[in-house]
C-alpha cells in the first residue's frame, strides 16, 4: 500500500470518529499524475448527492505529457465508489448537524487507488487551542525522554 497523499489539516479542524475506505473514478492521466505523488486533498470534502458519493475540491494537477484533449479541470467532482447501504449508512449520519465526511488519505492498494474518507464533527476554536496544547506537551516529553537516554 503506497500513500499518495494525507490531509493533515483534517486532525486539527475535525474530531475523526469513523473511517470508511472508497474507491475513485478517475482518468487515466489523473492516474499517471497521481503516481507521480501529485495531489492535494486540503480543503476537500465529500459530498451526497442523489444517492451518489462525490469527492470535491481535489486537485489532481494536469498531467505534462498527456495529449492536447486531455485538459481537464484540475478540481473537478470525482465519484466515490462505495457499497449502497455503506453510502445509505453515511448519508443518515450526515444529515445530522454538525456531522461532514472529509477525505484522510489517497493511496494505492495493489493497482487500484483508494480513498481514505472520516466522519468527521467539526472542532471549536478551543478544541483546536487544545489540540495544539496537547501536541506540544507530547514534544516536550519525548525530547525529555530522549534527552536522558
Amino acid at each position: 500500500m503506497k500513500q499518495i497523499a494525507y490531509n493533515r489539516h483534517a486532525a486539527y479542524e475535525y474530531f475523526i470518529l469513523d473511517k470508511f475506505e472508497a474507491g475513485i473514478v478517475l482518468e487515466g492521466a489523473e492516474v499517471k499524475s497521481l503516481r507521480a505523488g501529485n495531489c492535494n486533498l486540503k480543503d476537500s470534502f465529500c459530498l451526497l448527492y442523489k444517492g451518489e458519493l462525490y469527492l470535491k475540491n481535489m486537485h489532481i494537477p494536469l498531467y505534462d505529457k498527456a495529449g492536447a484533449f486531455n485538459s481537464k479541470d484540475s478540481k473537478r467532482d470525482r465519484k466515490l465508489l462505495m457499497h449502497k447501504r455503506e453510502i445509505f449508512r453515511l448519508a443518515g449520519k450526515i444529515n445530522e448537524k454538525g456531522f461532514t465526511l472529509v477525505p484522510l488519505s489517497l493511496y494505492f492498494s495493489g493497482s487500484l487507488v483508494k480513498v481514505e474518507i472520516a466522519l468527521c464533527k467539526g472542532k471549536q476554536n478551543y478544541d483546536k487551542k487544545q489540540t495544539i496544547a496537547d501536541r506540544d506537551i507530547k514534544r516536550e516529553m519525548e525530547r525529555e525522554i530522549k534527552r536522558y537516554k
